[in-house]
């Protein structure tokens, strides 16, 4: 469902941003690159509270958690009556700065890797799958190696209670993060995200598509 929005969103923003080119043409590169920032940007909107519940589900199960609730709707709930809106929130801003331009880069990417390997492709539409995959296992990537460290710190301040902030901000959660456990620690487990991202999303935008050609084959 997040993915089937995203790339709806982008298919109508990359076209609005490519108002120099012709309807039967490809959208411009910057076109794709803006639609897929703001469709990352919207995203965030809604993925924000949702990385939230799960962030906090994932350390009640190692007992990291001072919130004794279960389920998804009784801890929205308990951080609704501490928090409120500000609560449900938290992080959104980090959100929004991890996911608008990696976004803008992850289907920049795709678009153009799949010209580089099949030029013209853009426009005829007649890559192979392989060309596919890779393309979308390379945007995958990408993306992830740019957004990983503000991934990194998006986790610590959702991962924070209203009872035990330890951080203040973005920049707070970074000095502090580095000063304790080095640089490293925005990199850690980055080789096993980067392989996932390459198989799920080269599976991803070979979905995307083939259901398109099958849907609006000529």
């Amino acid at each position: 469902m997040q993915n089937a929005m995203v790339f709806q969103i982008y298919a109508v923003l990359s076209r609005a941003f490519s108002t120099s080119v012709s309807v039967n043409d490809p959208p411009s590169y910057k076109g794709v690159a803006l639609g897929g920032f703001c469709s990352g940007a919207l995203q965030s909107m809604l993925l924000s509270p949702v990385e939230l519940l799960k962030i906090r589900l994932q350390l009640q199960n190692t007992g990291q958690s001072t919130e004794p609730q279960k389920g998804p709707i009784k801890v929205a709930n308990n951080i609704w009556k501490r928090e409120g809106l500000r609560g449900i929130y938290r992080g959104l801003g980090i959100t929004m700065l991890r996911d608008a331009p990696a976004h803008g880069l992850y289907f920049w990417t795709y678009e153009y890797a799949r010209e580089k390997l099949h030029p013209g492709c853009r426009k005829s539409c007649g890559e192979s799958l392989n060309t596919m995959l890779v393309s979308g296992g390379l945007a995958g990537v990408v993306s992830w190696v740019f957004s990983y460290p503000l991934d990194v710190i998006k986790t610590r301040l959702q991962a924070q209670t209203f009872s035990s902030l330890k951080y203040k901000g973005i920049l707070d959660c970074l000095r502090k993060s580095v000063e304790e456990e080095g640089y490293v620690v925005l990199w850690r487990g980055l080789g096993t995200a980067v392989a996932r991202a390459f198989v799920v999303n080269g599976a991803i935008f070979s979905a995307y598509e083939i259901t398109l050609r099958c849907l609006f084959d000529k």
